[in-house]
């Protein structure tokens, strides 16, 4: 009787666990280099403004002066580019007289901050940011939106809602993620950034925020709704949440905490 041979059995070497663990920590150090924070210098302005263009094209509010009444006939393309014009002047602004930060390889997610004590409204910055020249940007319905209803109402909402500490707050005005990069925790890093240091320094952090979705992020980081406000020369009322974040410090002020006590060793 024959006797037939076993059929040969090929067995790929394993990764041994010196590699799974080279493999594993490579992995960690990518990720944790996509989410280091960085300042942004104003020469990298465009590339910042291009994520908030994107992140933002299909947000109401900062729409809210684009599509406006007497810009129907305007195409998309004109739209865009007026669009990310905007964009390219609030954050050019920033980058030199207030606080823009990015995290991800690819500008994937930026945040415009004003810190305490500054603002944009002095000559040089409207003038060198262009945010002077919206004025001939901008349709006449457009102008009227930005400049007698938007900013006045966040102006005085912000003093209405934060009293003697408005000049001392770190105030969050945009902060946009590409849309292939959300969900990797750019937006969270970002934020986090910020709010330590205003712990550190102990004080609030204030915000507008334009979507919805974006509340529970927020709360998760220690803000809370404040007040809700309304833009209304569109067609339809458009709200706003308005938050604020309290330091650590008083975050957990009439906090108790209980401790197990432990016999021996």
């Amino acid at each position: 009787m024959e006797k037939k041979s076993k059929p040969a059995v090929t067995i790929e070497s394993l990764p041994s666990m010196s590699q799974a663990s080279s493999s594993s920590s490579s992995a960690a150090a990518a990720s944790a280099a996509n989410h280091q924070v960085r300042v942004l210098h104003k020469g990298e302005y465009k590339q910042a403004a291009l994520c908030l263009a994107e992140a933002f094209k299909d947000d109401d509010v900062v729409m809210y002066f684009v599509k406006t009444g007497d810009r129907k006939k305007a195409s998309a393309d004109d739209e865009w580019k007026l669009h990310l014009h905007i964009m390219e002047c609030i954050t050019y602004a920033h980058c030199i007289s207030g606080l823009a930060t990015v995290a991800g390889p690819n500008y994937d997610c930026v945040a415009l901050w004003m810190p305490p004590n500054k603002n944009m409204d002095d000559f040089c910055t409207m003038l060198w940011s262009g945010m002077f020249g919206l004025s001939w940007k901008l349709s006449k319905e457009g102008k009227k939106r930005l400049f007698d209803e938007f900013l006045p109402l966040l102006h005085d909402t912000k003093v209405h809602v934060l009293g003697k500490d408005d000049d001392r707050s770190w105030y969050l005005v945009y902060i946009g993620t590409k849309p292939g990069s959300r969900g990797k925790g750019y937006a969270k890093s970002l934020i986090e950034y910020t709010t330590k240091q205003a712990d550190i320094e102990n004080r609030i952090s204030y915000l507008e925020c334009s979507n919805v979705l974006n509340l529970k992020l927020y709360g998760r980081l220690g803000f809370q709704t404040a007040k809700k406000i309304q833009l209304l020369r569109g067609e339809k009322p458009i709200e706003l949440d308005v938050m604020t974040r309290l330091p650590i410090a008083q975050q957990l002020v009439g906090k108790t905490f209980e401790f197990t006590e432990y016999e021996g060793c």
